[in-house]
């Protein structure tokens, strides 16, 4: 159904998300000007009802004063592309950045941006490739002025408050919360939110990734096991000998299960297209919310012993600690002589 209260936004950075984010406002009645540096991705949104630009400057006659932009691109490019754009626009006129800033990087941009009058907002987005049929949770920060403004656009993107069953103990009434989004304070305080979440995400993915090898080697007691001075024996090989269904297990946690989820959900999904998981090599990456929420903890004094863990293990993921090995093996060899086993 579309909304009764119709926006104007430009949207730069048509990506996995940035598209479905136009897409999803285009078909909630909004009026989507898009822009991607790949003109076939303009191409395609402009079949689907958007509005298409090719430039900036395109981009900023196309909309009505003030404007409203959103831009949804990496991190790193960010400030290159506030160079390029901010000296187009006019006072009164709003940068939404929906993609996953550092936090800190937000409260300097905001204080520069509104030295020329023009508002900044950031917006923590989570929802991935299933947000344009799922919703994507909205994690704001900005002055009240402009995120008020942008409410529309805010609840078209957002689940709803039927996405999920009400709260069971919750007696507050009003606020944004149970629709999917929240305005969770000052300039920098949504990404602030959003870096935390993307810690939590991290160690939640890996437990549930620990848990189900834990599962794959229960057959451990099956196999041969070296006899050497370099290997620790296996204390009792009748306690592992499980060979079970790892796909199975994933699919039966989904059902009924506390630890069901939609992380749950996706491995479950992953295991049924490839029961071998063949097409991923283990190289896990991180793009960069991991580390700010560890050294948010750190200066903050508080302990986050979970999410620190899982960050080194996505480290480790790419033969980060190679050399760290080598230097291991290499003690035990001039200290005791032991020699280096074979991978």
């Amino acid at each position: 159904m579309a909304t009764d209260r119709p926006m104007q936004l430009g949207m730069i950075g048509l990506g996995r998300m940035g598209s479905n984010l136009g897409r999803r406002l285009t078909r909630d009645g909004h009026h989507c000007v898009a822009f991607d540096r790949k003109p076939d991705v303009v191409t395609s949104l402009v079949a689907e009802g958007a509005a298409g630009a090719h430039s900036f400057p395109e981009l900023v006659r196309k909309l009505d004063r003030p404007r409203n932009i959103w831009i949804m691109i990496p991190a790193v490019v960010v400030q290159p592309t506030l160079d390029q754009l901010v000296p187009l626009l006019d006072p009164g006129d709003v940068v939404i950045d929906g993609g996953n800033s550092y936090y800190r990087d937000d409260m300097t941009r905001a204080a520069a941006l509104s030295r020329a009058g023009i508002h900044y907002v950031d917006v923590g987005t989570s929802g991935g490739v299933w947000g344009l049929d799922r919703g994507f949770c909205l994690m704001i920060g900005g002055q009240a002025e402009a995120v008020q403004r942008l409410d529309p656009i805010f609840t078209t993107l957002a689940p709803g408050a039927g996405s999920a069953a009400p709260t069971p103990s919750r007696t507050r009434t009003g606020g944004t919360a149970p629709d999917g989004y929240l305005h969770c304070g000052p300039n920098g305080a949504g990404h602030f939110v959003k870096m935390v979440h993307n810690g939590v995400e991290y160690g939640m993915m890996a437990a549930i990734a620990e848990g189900l090898s834990i599962i794959q080697h229960a057959n451990a007691g099956k196999r041969v096991q070296a006899a050497d001075a370099e290997t620790a024996p296996l204390r009792d090989p009748e306690a592992y000998q499980y060979d079970i269904d790892v796909a199975e297990v994933a699919e039966v946690w989904r059902r009924g299960s506390v630890i069901g989820s939609w992380l749950i959900d996706l491995v479950a999904d992953a295991f049924a297209r490839s029961p071998g998981l063949d097409g991923f090599g283990g190289r896990v990456s991180d793009s960069g919310e991991g580390r700010w929420t560890v050294l948010a903890a750190v200066e903050e004094g508080v302990p986050a012993t979970v999410i620190t863990a899982s960050l080194y293990e996505r480290f480790e993921s790419r033969r980060a600690g190679d050399f760290t090995d080598k230097i291991l093996s290499a003690m035990r060899s001039e200290f005791g002589g032991h020699a280096e086993k074979a991978r």
